[in-house]
C-alpha cells in the first residue's frame, strides 16, 4: 500500500511538525488510509499545535457546490478559525498566519489544470513567502496516473484561478511536485513529506487508499479519469451531468438526438472510450427538471483514454451539430474576465470555440504535451 505524506507523519517517520504551531489547509480528502482525519490524527499525537484550519473551493467540509462561496466560521469543536479561501479571499492575509510557524497542505488533488486546489496551493505559498512562514506540502497520489501529459500549456493572457500558471490540461504531476515547480518563481520555505511507495503509472485504485470524493461532482475514479476533457461542456450550455449520479460522464440538453451524437462519435474510433445514448433529468444545475438527451462516456481501456482529446472531439461534435442551440457561458464564477468566454479559460485558447478543426488542436496540444513532460523532469520525485 501506498504511504502518503500524513500516512508518513502518522507513523513518526517525518518530524517536520514537532513542536511547531501550524495551519493546516485541507478537506474531507485529508485523511489517512484507515480514513483518520489528518487533523485529527495530528492532534491525538500531539504532532504540533493546531492554530487555525484553511478550506480550498467547496469548502472546509468539501459539500459546497462548484463557484459558490464560502464563508470563514470558528471550528465548533476545535475552538479554532476556519478560513476561506474560497469567498472574498482566496489568498491567506497577514493576519490568518499571524503566530503561525508553518503552513500544511493536505488536500487531494486530481490532477488537471483547472481543478482550483493547486490554485489554493499557489496562493498559499506566496503568502507564506511574503510573511517567512515554512509551507509543507503532504505529498499525496497523482489519482489519474504520473506518466501521460495531455493538453496544451497555458499562455499568460489566460492565467486565473481555473489555471494558475503554465501547466498543460493533465500534468501528471503531484501536488509537492507541483510545489517545487512553483516555488522557482515564489521562492517559499519549502518543506515537502513524500509519499512511500507510490509509482507513476498506478492509478488511485491501485495504491491501495481509500476514494474520497475530491469535490461533490467527482465520484468515483472514472469521473476523474474523464473529467480533463469533458470538463469542457461546464463551458457550454449542456449540462456536464451536475445534478445526476453522473456528472461529466453524461451530458445532455433537450434539444440534443442522443442516438445519433453517440453514433458520430463512435464513429471516430476514438481509443479508450465508447458512447452510449442516454437521457436525465438534472436535479441541479443546467436544465434543472428537463429532459435531455445525450451521451454517457464510457471507459474501456483507462490507460489507453486520451480525455483530452475525448473532450475536444465532443465539443466538436456538438458545434457541427447543433450551431443554432450551441452557446458559450461567459461567466467563469472564479473573477476572470466576464469577456472571456469560460470554454477558453477552461481550454487555455479560443480556438476550440472558434471551430478550428479538432485534429489540428488536438496535435498541437499533443507537441506542446511533449515539450512540458521533458521540462518536468527536474521537478519529479517518483
Amino acid at each position: 500500500m501506498v504511504l502518503t505524506g500524513i500516512d508518513r507523519i502518522a507513523a513518526g517517520d517525518d518530524p517536520c511538525l514537532i513542536g511547531r504551531r501550524f495551519g493546516l489547509v485541507s478537506n474531507p480528502t485529508g485523511v489517512t488510509a484507515k480514513l483518520e482525519p489528518s487533523w485529527e490524527v495530528l492532534i491525538r499525537n500531539k504532532i504540533g499545535h493546531l492554530g487555525a484550519l484553511f478550506g480550498p473551493e467547496h469548502g472546509w467540509v468539501g459539500s459546497t457546490q462548484d463557484e459558490l462561496s464560502v464563508e470563514s466560521m470558528n471550528h465548533p469543536s476545535l475552538g479554532v478559525p476556519v478560513y476561506s479561501l474560497y469567498g472574498h479571499c482566496r489568498k491567506p492575509s497577514p493576519q490568518m498566519l499571524d503566530g503561525l510557524e508553518a503552513l500544511v497542505f493536505d488536500i487531494q488533488d486530481v490532477g488537471v489544470r483547472f481543478y482550483t486546489y493547486i490554485s489554493t496551493m499557489y496562493y498559499c505559498m506566496e503568502a507564506c513567502a511574503e510573511q517567512g512562514i515554512p509551507f509543507v506540502v503532504l505529498d499525496r497520489p497523482n489519482p489519474i496516473g504520473g506518466i501521460r501529459v495531455e493538453g496544451n500549456v497555458l499562455d499568460r493572457q489566460y492565467h486565473s484561478f481555473l489555471g494558475i500558471t503554465w501547466l498543460p490540461i493533465r500534468h501528471g504531476m503531484t501536488v509537492a511536485e507541483l510545489a517545487r515547480m512553483f516555488n522557482d518563481n515564489i521562492q517559499c520555505s519549502l518543506e515537502i513529506v513524500s509519499m512511500q511507495g507510490w509509482q507513476r503509472h498506478q492509478l488511485f485504485d491501485e495504491t491501495g487508499l481509500p476514494w474520497v470524493l475530491p469535490s461533490p461532482n467527482l465520484p468515483t475514479l472514472e469521473t476523474a479519469l474523464v473529467y480533463p476533457g469533458m470538463c469542457f461542456i461546464e463551458g457550454t450550455n449542456v449540462s456536464e451531468g451536475r445534478g445526476t449520479t453522473k456528472p461529466f460522464e453524461m451530458i445532455g440538453a433537450p434539444w440534443i438526438d442522443g442516438l445519433q451524437l453517440a453514433a458520430d462519435l463512435n464513429s471516430l474510433d476514438l481509443p479508450g472510450v465508447r458512447f452510449r445514448s442516454c437521457q436525465f433529468a438534472p436535479t441541479y444545475g443546467k436544465h434543472l427538471g428537463a429532459d435531455c438527451q445525450g451521451i454517457q462516456v464510457h471507459i474501456t481501456d483507462r490507460h489507453a483514454l486520451e480525455p483530452v482529446a475525448t473532450g475536444i472531439r465532443v465539443v466538436a461534435a456538438l458545434q457541427r451539430t447543433y450551431p443554432e442551440h450551441l452557446q458559450w457561458r461567459c461567466d467563469a464564477g472564479d473573477g476572470s474576465d466576464a469577456d472571456i468566454p469560460m470554454i477558453d479559460w477552461l481550454s487555455g485558447t479560443d480556438r476550440l470555440r472558434r471551430g478550428a478543426a479538432a485534429e489540428v488542436i488536438i496535435d498541437d496540444f499533443r507537441q506542446q504535451a511533449a515539450v512540458f513532460a521533458a521540462q518536468r523532469e527536474q521537478y519529479l520525485l517518483y
